[in-house]
């Protein structure tokens, strides 16, 4: 089958030193459209270059020239056009870009330092002020972008191709694209509403589609996703996330014919998709699987990293593989079937991630703004940046675990049945908080989570139990099991020592 014409530009923006130009010339050679670069073009139109324009004119006079050109571009037949770092702050090229498909190619300032210092680039002098402007043009780029890739690498963009296709012909019109990245594998996420049944699907059609989901969900959303070549239900709850659940859905895939050439479709919340993820890592030792979450916890959190596995009595997740995901889909009117506890419950990750980010989305999340599809797609973005640097909790991968050492305790030594798991994890983070020394912080997070009708204290459970509970964390190796503490929103910190007077205490008070 032909691919799809691009109906719309293919518009890659970012700031400086990012690679927009060798993207753009990439993948226009990709796709077999043309290319435009806003910076070169101005300076063969002018004659002159950029920085002497600058220096002759002044920075209003180079906007106002830009402004003009770019939007001379994207007025032009589909092409892939690559913009100027600073073009996104004209309100005029913002409100065009609106009819094209942009893209987002993110760089780290010290990349991007290390790629322009020395170039006579006038906003590329003073390091200080570089970084400053590289923080405030973020927010405008990725309020801008359709989609967002990682980096500029010649093998990414091929990989990511057809998605960028997708963006650019329609197809995917309307939704996000957030392109992951790890050490074993790349994926696309897709988010936004309808991306159920609209959102390209990331596997061949010859692959078949079997479906994992609970008998909850299976009535409210199963048949929302399209293709489906078979289900198996499972009961819902963490209490079925356990190895007899996997070898019932290993049997069930037995009997529906399942091969490696097929893959797994995990439709539900963060049982479903640990479970079932588990189940395609290691049937036939390994199929992929497409990640739908339809839980808070699991759009924001659990869906994304390739974390699967199973719960044992003695302690959570302590049976699991990692298991990237093919792709995963995430669709947020999924969440208006949500009882209000559930989405409460996913709200405290909705915390527990904008902790870990600070910046931006702790500012909107600490002043109790509502988690919408923006906050989603921070909450996304924030746990991908962490995989992508370390996959398999060697470093810092830890931080994502923030509140979950004591939250998983809590869980194990209520056999995983009187708590959520999102409500297991806002004790613990007030657990850790107390721990990290940050007592004004951790009282606007009670504030925060009793607001969402979340508990902030429990009773009924021994504090030595959950103590010792703790100590078969599965993140423990030689000698004390490693705490992960706030010094403040975007200062987390992995692998620190904690004597067991300070946690019992921390415990305790929860249950007071």
């Amino acid at each position: 089958m032909d691919a799809a014409p691009l109906t719309r530009s293919l518009v890659l923006v970012g700031f400086m030193g990012a690679g927009k130009t060798s993207a753009a010339r990439e993948l226009a050679t990709l796709l077999g459209v043309p290319c435009h670069d806003a910076d070169e073009l101005l300076e063969a139109e002018l004659g002159l270059a950029i920085e002497a324009l600058f220096a002759r004119d002044g920075e209003a006079a180079f906007r106002e020239r830009e402004e003009e050109l770019v939007l001379r571009l994207l007025a032009q037949p589909p092409a892939v056009v690559a913009l100027g770092g600073g073009a996104l702050g004209s309100a005029r090229v913002r409100e065009a870009l609106r009819a094209h498909a942009v893209v987002l190619l993110e760089v780290e300032p010290e990349i991007a330092w290390s790629r322009v210092a020395g170039s006579g680039r006038p906003l590329a002098r003073d390091r200080a002020r570089f970084d400053a402007l590289h923080a405030e043009r973020l927010p405008v780029y990725r309020e801008a972008a359709d989609g967002t890739l990682p980096r500029w690498d010649r093998n990414l963009l091929r990989r990511a191709l057809p998605s960028l296709r997708a963006l650019a012909s329609g197809e995917a019109h309307g939704l996000r694209l957030l392109w992951a990245t790890s050490a074993s594998r790349d994926y696309p996420v897709w988010v936004g509403e309808g991306a159920l049944h609209r959102a390209p699907w990331p596997l061949a059609v010859e692959s078949r589609r079997l479906a994992v989901t609970d008998e909850t969900v299976a009535g409210l959303h199963a048949g929302r996703v399209p293709g489906l070549a078979g289900m198996i239900e499972i009961p819902p709850g963490e209490r079925h996330k356990t190895l007899a659940t996997a070898e019932r859905v290993w049997h069930a895939l037995v009997r529906q014919g399942a091969s490696r050439a097929d893959h797994v479709v995990a439709i539900g919340g963060g049982v479903v998709g640990d479970l079932a993820g588990f189940c395609a890592a290691t049937y036939q030792r390994g199929i992929a699987v497409v990640q739908v979450p339809t839980t808070l916890v699991a759009q924001v959190d659990s869906a994304y990293g390739g974390k699967t596995g199973v719960d044992l009595p003695e302690a959570k997740n302590y049976v699991g593989a990692y298991h990237q995901p093919a792709g995963v889909i995430v669709d947020p009117t999924t969440l208006e079937t949500l009882p209000a506890p559930e989405l409460a419950a996913g709200y405290a990750e909705v915390v527990k991630t904008a902790l870990i980010a600070g910046g931006p989305l702790w500012s909107r999340i600490g002043a109790g703004e509502p988690v919408d599809q923006r906050a989603i797609l921070d909450c996304a973005r924030t746990k991908l940046a962490v995989v992508a640097a370390d996959e398999r909790d060697d470093g810092l991968r830890q931080v994502l675990n923030l509140g979950h050492t004591i939250g998983h305790a809590i869980e194990t030594v209520t056999g995983y049945a009187r708590l959520r798991h999102g409500e297991a994890v806002g004790l613990g983070l007030l657990a850790t908080l107390r721990l990290s020394g940050r007592d004004d912080l951790r009282e606007q997070v009670r504030d925060l989570l009793a607001r969402a009708g979340l508990p902030v204290s429990i009773d009924g459970i021994e504090p030595a139990a959950v103590l010792e509970a703790t100590r078969r964390d599965k993140k423990r190796t030689l000698g004390d099991v490693p705490f992960v503490l706030c010094q403040a929103p975007g200062d987390v910190r992995h692998g620190a020592r904690v004597g067991d007077e300070d946690v019992l205490a921390a415990i305790s008070e929860l249950t007071a």
